[in-house]
C-alpha cells in the first residue's frame, strides 16, 4: 500500500481527482502564492490606464492649444467703452462657416490710432472731458468726439469761435461758468444738434446767443451784462424747461412784452436781482415756480398772473411790493406757496380766505400793523380744502397779543406760525 501511494503521487493525473493534501509540497506552495501574483497584475494594469490617460490628456490639451492659435485675437474693450452705448459693429461678428478663421487687427479709432484724444491738461473719462481751473484763454481743440458733458468752467475765455465745438454731436451738457466771455460766434453752436444744458453764468454777455440748439432745455445764464430781454431771444427753444437769468442790469422794462411766447414747456424762470420794476407780461401758461425775488417791482396786478394756473410757487420778496390787487390770487388756482416777504406792505393780502390750495405765506418784514380774524380763513370751520403749514408774520408792526386765537383756525399747526417782535428802522 505505502509503494502504491509513492507511485500514485508520481504518476500524472488522469481524470483522478486528488484530494489538496494528497499535493505535492511544491504545487501547494505555487496554490497559496496564486493570489499574490493576480494582485501584482492588477495594480500593473491601473498603472498602465493611468498612464494610457495622462497622454490622452496632454494630446487634447496640445489640439486646444493649436485650436486658440487659429482663433480670433482677442479684443479688450477701451477704457472710454465702459458705460457707452452699442455702436453698430462694435459687437464681435460671427464669421460663416465656410470661411477660415482670419485674424484681425481692431479697428482704428477716429480720433487717433491709441483710442480717443484728450486735450492737454485736461482730464477725459466715461465721456466727460474735464477742462475746468486750467486758466485756458480758448476752447481747447481734438475734444472727443463722444463726448457728452464738457466743463470749461474757471476759465479765461473771452470768446466762442465757430469751429470750437465742431463734430461734438453727441454733447448734451455744455458749462461755461465764470469765464470772461463776451463774444459767441452766430455758429458756434450749430453742431450741438443734441445740446441739452447750457451754463454761461458768471460771463460778461451782454444779449441771448443767438440760435440756440432746438434741444436745449435748460439755460442758465444768470451774473453777466445783458440789460435787455428782446422778443426775439428765445424764438425757437421751444423744448426749454429750465430758464435762469437772475442777477443781471436789466433796466425797469428790461423784458420785451412776448419774448416768452416761444418758451411752451418752461417750468421754471428766475429773474431776480435786476432792476425790473413790474411782473413781466405773456407769461408762459405752462408755469410751475415764477421767482422775481429782490427787483424793484411795486405793484402786483391781477393782470400781471392772468393764465398762469399751473403756477405753484411765487417768489416776490425783497422788492417794493405795496399793493395786490383783488383778484391777483384768483389768477392762480393752484398757487401752493406765496413769498412776499421784505416789501412795504400794511395788510394782508386779499383773496387768501378763498384760495383753496395756498399752504405756505411768507408776509414777514413788510408794514402790516393789523389782523383781521378772516385775513387768512373763511368763515367758520373746516371749509378750507388745503390747511396752512406755515404762515410768517414776524417783523411786522402788529403786536402778537392783539392777532386773535380764531384768526389761525385753519392752520394745521400752530407751531406753523411765527410771530415776533418788530423793530423799527
Amino acid at each position: 500500500m505505502r509503494g502504491r501511494s509513492a507511485l500514485r503521487a508520481h504518476l500524472p493525473d488522469l481524470g483522478y481527482r486528488r484530494p489538496h493534501n494528497d499535493l505535492p509540497s511544491a504545487c501547494r506552495a505555487a496554490h497559496r502564492l496564486q493570489p499574490s501574483l493576480d494582485l501584482r497584475i492588477f495594480v500593473y494594469a491601473l498603472l498602465y490606464v493611468q498612464a494610457f490617460i495622462s497622454n490622452m490628456k496632454s494630446a487634447c490639451l496640445s489640439l486646444l492649444l493649436v485650436s486658440v492659435c487659429w482663433a480670433l485675437p482677442f479684443r479688450q474693450s477701451g477704457f472710454m467703452d465702459f458705460m457707452m452705448e452699442d455702436e453698430p459693429g462694435s459687437g464681435d461678428e460671427k464669421l460663416p462657416a465656410t470661411r477660415k478663421p482670419v485674424i484681425q487687427t481692431p479697428p482704428m479709432s477716429p480720433d487717433g490710432p491709441d483710442g480717443p484724444f484728450c486735450p492737454f491738461r485736461c482730464q477725459c473719462h466715461l465721456r466727460v472731458a474735464q477742462c475746468s481751473d486750467l486758466g485756458l484763454k480758448n476752447v481747447p481743440e481734438k475734444i472727443p468726439l463722444d463726448t457728452t458733458l464738457l466743463d470749461l468752467q474757471n476759465n479765461k475765455i473771452s470768446e466762442i469761435r465757430e469751429n470750437d465745438f465742431k463734430g461734438l454731436k453727441s454733447l448734451q451738457t455744455l458749462i461755461m461758468v465764470n469765464n470772461k466771455i463776451t463774444i459767441i460766434h452766430a455758429k458756434a453752436f450749430s453742431s450741438l444738434i443734441n445740446l441739452e444744458r447750457l451754463y454761461l453764468s458768471k460771463n460778461l454777455l451782454k444779449d441771448v446767443p443767438a440760435n440756440i440748439p432746438k434741444s436745449l432745455q435748460e439755460l442758465r445764464i444768470h451774473e453777466n451784462q445783458i440789460n435787455k430781454i428782446k422778443k426775439t431771444s428765445f424764438s425757437g427753444m421751444a423744448n426749454v424747461i429750465v430758464m435762469e437769468l437772475g442777477s443781471n442790469p436789466l433796466s425797469s422794462s428790461g423784458v420785451d412784452n412776448g419774448a416768452f411766447a416761444d418758451l411752451k414747456r418752461v417750468s421754471y424762470i428766475r429773474i431776480a436781482d435786476t432792476n425790473i420794476t413790474a411782473i413781466p407780461k405773456g407769461l408762459p401758461s405752462s408755469l410751475f415756480e415764477l421767482h422775481l425775488d429782490g427787483n424793484k417791482i411795486t405793484k402786483v396786478t391781477a393782470e400781471s398772473l392772468k393764465g398762469l394756473k399751473n403756477l405753484s410757487k411765487l417768489g416776490l420778496s425783497h422788492n417794493e411790493i405795496s399793493v395786490v390787487e383783488n383778484g391777483s390770487l384768483a389768477n392762480v388756482p393752484h398757487l401752493r406757496e406765496l413769498h412776499l416777504e421784505n416789501n412795504v406792505l400794511t395788510t394782508i393780502p386779499s383773496g387768501l380766505p378763498e384760495h383753496k390750495y395756498i399752504q405756505v405765506i411768507y408776509l414777514h418784514a413788510n408794514k402790516i400793523a393789523t389782523v383781521g380774524t378772516e385775513d387768512f380763513c373763511p368763515p367758520g370751520y373746516n371749509t378750507k380744502k388745503a390747511m396752512y403749514s406755515g404762515i410768517s408774520l414776524f417783523s411786522n408792526p402788529v403786536s402778537y397779543w392783539e392777532i386773535q386765537p380764531i384768526t389761525f383756525r385753519c392752520v394745521f399747526d400752530r407751531s406753523a406760525i411765527q410771530l415776533g417782535n418788530y423793530r423799527k428802522k
